[in-house]
């Protein structure tokens, strides 16, 4: 028999093992970089608010246009609260893998529909919107691809 193939102490093939392992590694690899990513954003709009009202099109909104920015990036933290015990141990955590799946699709889903909604002639607003869709998309489908990996592999042992 090849040596790859003899069962290891855990009854598991050793190429299986290392399959599993690596898609475990990409699983935290995919989630760690949109969380990273999502963290940066949130602070950034927590802490200078100023920098990112005109994105949303909310000059001379003046502190109530501050604080609109600011309470997105609060709401980007709590969102991200569940990505950690991912990134730590997808096996352990994969329903809250999926949980987060289903938030970065609510995420993508309610972007849409507010880019849908939105009347002509707010172009700057439009080009925020797309880039939130933009990067949800992708990091929906980098996850999702990780995370399916992940879960094949899994219920072939």
């Amino acid at each position: 028999m090849d040596s790859k193939l003899t069962a290891s102490d855990n009854g598991r093939p050793p190429r299986r093992r290392s399959q599993a392992a690596a898609s475990q590694w990409a699983v935290r690899l995919a989630y760690l970089l949109v969380f990273a990513v999502n963290v940066q954003c949130a602070l950034s709009f927590a802490a200078d608010p100023q920098s990112f009202v005109g994105a949303y099109q909310l000059q001379g909104a003046g502190s109530a246009g501050l604080a609109a920015v600011q309470g997105i990036g609060v709401a980007f933290l709590m969102w991200n609260c569940t990505y950690p015990a991912v990134i730590a141990s997808p096996k352990r955590f994969f329903s809250l893998a999926v949980v987060v799946l289903v938030q970065q699709a609510v995420g993508l889903v309610g972007e849409t529909v507010i880019l849908l909604q939105l009347p002509a002639g707010y172009d700057v607003l439009t080009a925020s919107v797309v880039r939130f869709i933009q990067f949800d998309a992708f990091g929906l489908v980098l996850m999702g691809t990780a995370f399916a990996w992940m879960a094949a592999t899994n219920r072939r042992h």
